[in-house]
């Protein structure tokens, strides 16, 4: 059986963004899907390797910051899809992001993101997301986000 396509793979196959683009074959590529039952909520398990790392099996800042930014900002696309019964996500960009790191994140394992739309107005989301390893939240993130039109350069990206 095929493995399932994430948003990212399914709505953006040409995307080439370091974080989310499946079209970056040095990049992150992580994959995002809707979580069941849980309405805009997105999900990611993604596995850091050791050229991850800040230092000896801890993940490295920037990094947590690009899984939390790139996460978030298709679940803003994934919730202004869904509000406005599009046929697929808008393309959105990062307003802002602030992420708060609680405690080293280890690399020995699988990690997992979280993100939902905790508010929207017109094109601009805001998105709370974390990122979770071994049981235990070490990073968390509030971002906004704004879709974009034609002449924006992320538009032409998907």
């Amino acid at each position: 059986m095929a493995e399932p396509l994430s948003i990212q793979e399914r709505f953006a196959p040409r995307n080439r963004c370091f974080g989310c683009g499946p079209a970056n074959a040095k990049g992150l590529r992580i994959r995002s899907f809707p979580r069941d039952g849980a309405g805009d909520e997105l999900v990611c398990e993604w596995t850091p390797e050791p050229h991850h790392e800040a230092f000896g099996n801890v993940l490295n800042g920037g990094i947590i910051g690009t899984l939390l930014d790139c996460h978030s900002n298709w679940a803003a696309a994934w919730h202004l899809m869904r509000r406005d019964r599009l046929p697929r996500p808008p393309v959105t960009v990062t307003m802002d992001y602030h992420v708060k790191l609680r405690r080293p994140t280890p690399t020995g394992g699988p990690l997992h993101l979280r993100a939902r739309a905790v508010a929207s107005d017109g094109p601009r989301v805001t998105v709370e997301a974390e990122l979770e390893a071994a049981g235990k939240v070490t990073a968390t993130c509030t971002g906004r986000f704004m879709a974009v039109g034609p002449g924006h350069p992320a538009y032409d990206e998907r």
